[in-house]
């Protein structure tokens, strides 16, 4: 069977929602049902702008908020042209975490704006699904190394998560909400159905851009 374009599918939500878990397992899916797919990660660590944000992440160096905002934006956009050209290859990219955490992370911090923090991303390959693992923020302070970085701050989650919610609000993606306090199992048998509907869907559509107003 073959396949026109993939789909750029991403996972978001709140540091330790147990996303990467699920990406691996949602690559294998794929891949076993006959869809070429791979996994990226941001921010990308291998990158020059990579290892700057790790050092930040890893509380090794300071930066200045403005700064880092666009430098993950960098990062992402280092990646764009390969993204398009395994998207037009037809392999779908299951993706941890994308420009929706950027904004959220950055906007929930002091005298940021949605918008000002939108707008360095505008343009970005457009996912066919993003999915949101919901958890909150007190249980996922519970879960393993929990705090080992910069952001992972209960009070601080729980701005990043209201953020969420706004993006949420935009009719012009495609998010779906996981409770991911359920099973590991469970969380993945619904990822899997809703990625599978969305590949589907993406094989005959070109790629749109994230935020661009028609």
């Amino acid at each position: 069977m073959s396949y026109r374009r993939g789909a750029l599918i991403v996972l978001e939500g709140v540091d330790r929602a147990g996303k990467t878990t699920q990406c691996m397992k949602l690559v294998q899916a794929l891949q076993q049902s006959g869809r070429p797919a791979e996994m990226i990660r941001f921010p990308d660590r291998t990158t020059k702008i990579g290892q700057l944000i790790s050092a930040y992440l890893e509380k090794k160096h300071n930066l200045e908020d403005h700064t880092v905002h666009l430098l993950f934006s960098a990062n992402r956009w280092e990646l764009e042209p390969m993204i398009r050209q395994k998207l037009e290859q037809g392999i779908s990219l299951v993706v941890d975490r994308y420009a929706f955490s950027g904004v959220a992370f950055t906007s929930a911090k002091p005298g940021f704006s949605l918008e000002w923090c939108m707008s360095p991303d505008v343009g970005l390959p457009r996912p066919d699904l993003v999915l949101f693992l919901e958890l909150n923020p007190a249980v996922a302070a519970q879960r393993g190394e929990f705090g080992a970085e910069r952001y992972e701050t209960s009070e601080f989650q729980k701005a990043v998560m209201q953020r969420f919610q706004q993006l949420m609000k935009d009719p012009s993606l495609n998010w779906q909400v996981i409770d991911a306090a359920k099973s590991i199992e469970d969380v993945h048998a619904e990822i899997k159905t809703h990625s599978e509907e969305a590949a589907e869907a993406a094989q005959h559509q070109p790629i749109a851009e994230l935020w661009k107003r028609e």
